[in-house]
């Protein structure tokens, strides 16, 4: 076993045992110092795994030619500054029913503890409220209907005219005490964007977990049975993404063989098919190390450049808020801890980690716009091909 897996599996132990603790310092008086302690020490855990695993991208990338080099190479680099943000997304936290393979957040059942809480909630919908250029905010986790604060959110938003959308797992509308999602949704009119990475069984259990195809159909009956995919005020999108080292294929096809595939075979309907390109972080990037093929997928992304997406990419006018609050470029810079607003590649983020913006230490999220974006060897992903964003495919 290398070492980065081994390191992987390290990490996951030793995460197990701190949320153990954690979660048992719940009732006695002084608690919630010790679950706070216990809470920081889990995150210098997972900023030492992230720092091993940007060391190992950064290897994979020896040889091709850098992101930055890339954009200089063909006029694209003066592209690479935010503009006036229209969406804000919400990583409300990182408690999931599942334990997908390609989860560029390792979300699982475990991570109970590291969810965003209500005051984190009330600050965003206040700078939210401050921010005219906003059009959205979009909401995902882990399963974000898992966090108490979800539905707070959701309502808060909307009161202010906004869209939201929810990023949805699916299975998680079977689950005890979600009996009545799919009505809240509606209720609201929230844009349900839903994983389903294949309308075949095998296909999707074999990257997801046995039985989540089922699930996943029942969950798409429920939406369905309210309106989604029929009501034009109740968008029913699906997410695709690829089940192994290679890039989507056409969005205009595959979104035409899901509609046939699923309506012949369920009945089914739904809006648009998204179609999103796996980057190389965390688990995706360690099954392909652990494969020996995470040059071969590197290799392949820096090969499919195309420059025409650039100006399209979702970081220019997006801002990630992570469960703790902090802010990011996108939720691929999240994961890799690289703060908004501070010129960093993968290598610098330590650096920099006395001065990450957060939702606390900024007045308006419009005071972000002109900032640099933090590029690093990941950003090949969402250049790849047509491009890819959290709305698909950019180049039609």
């Amino acid at each position: 076993m290398n070492s980065i897996m081994k390191a992987t599996q390290k990490l996951a132990a030793g995460r197990v045992q701190l949320r153990n603790a954690a979660a048992a310092a719940v009732a006695p008086a002084g608690t919630p110092l010790q679950r706070e302690n216990i809470l920081e020490r889990l995150r210098k855990r997972e900023e030492r795994m992230r720092l091993k695993r940007g060391r190992v991208l950064l290897d994979a990338q020896a040889g091709l030619r850098t992101f930055e080099e890339t954009l200089a190479a063909t006029g694209t680099d003066g592209l690479m500054y935010r503009v006036a943000p229209k969406t804000i997304q919400v990583n409300i936290g990182l408690l999931c029913n599942q334990s997908c393979h390609h989860c560029h957040v390792e979300s699982s059942p475990e991570r109970k503890l590291e969810n965003m809480g209500a005051k984190e909630v009330a600050r965003i919908v206040e700078l939210v409220r401050g921010c005219p250029s906003v059009e959205t905010v979009d909401i995902t986790g882990g399963a974000p209907e898992m966090n108490p604060h979800f539905k707070t959110l959701v309502r808060e938003i909307r009161a202010l005219g906004l869209r939201v959308v929810d990023r949805c797992n699916l299975t998680v509308l079977s689950l005890d005490g979600q009996e009545e999602l799919q009505h809240f949704l509606a209720e609201n009119q929230v844009a349900v964007v839903a994983s389903m990475p294949c309308y075949t069984p095998d296909n999707v259990n074999a990257q997801r977990g046995d039985g989540v195809f089922d699930a996943s159909i029942a969950g798409l009956e429920k939406l369905n049975a309210v309106g989604y995919g029929s009501d034009p005020n109740l968008t029913l999108d699906l997410v695709y993404n690829p089940g192994g080292a290679f890039l989507p294929g056409p969005q205009a096809e595959l979104e035409a063989a899901y509609k046939k595939e699923l309506k012949k075979e369920f009945d089914l309907v739904f809006n648009n098919l998204f179609t999103i390109t796996n980057l190389p972080i965390k688990r995706f990037a360690d099954d392909l190390k652990a494969s020996g093929k995470l040059a071969e997928y590197m290799s392949l992304l820096v090969a499919s450049f195309n420059p025409a997406v650039v100006e399209s990419l979702m970081c220019r006018d997006t801002i990630s808020i992570s469960w703790t609050g902090s802010l990011h470029d996108c939720d691929f810079n999240q994961q890799l801890g690289m703060p908004l607003g501070v010129h960093t590649s993968m290598d610098e983020v330590s650096a920099t980690a006395d001065s990450k913006p957060t939702i606390w230490n900024i007045d308006s999220f419009s005071q972000l716009t002109g900032t640099h974006i933090g590029l690093g060897p990941h950003c090949y992903g969402c250049t790849a091909g047509s491009g890819s964003s959290c709305g698909g495919s950019l180049e039609q």
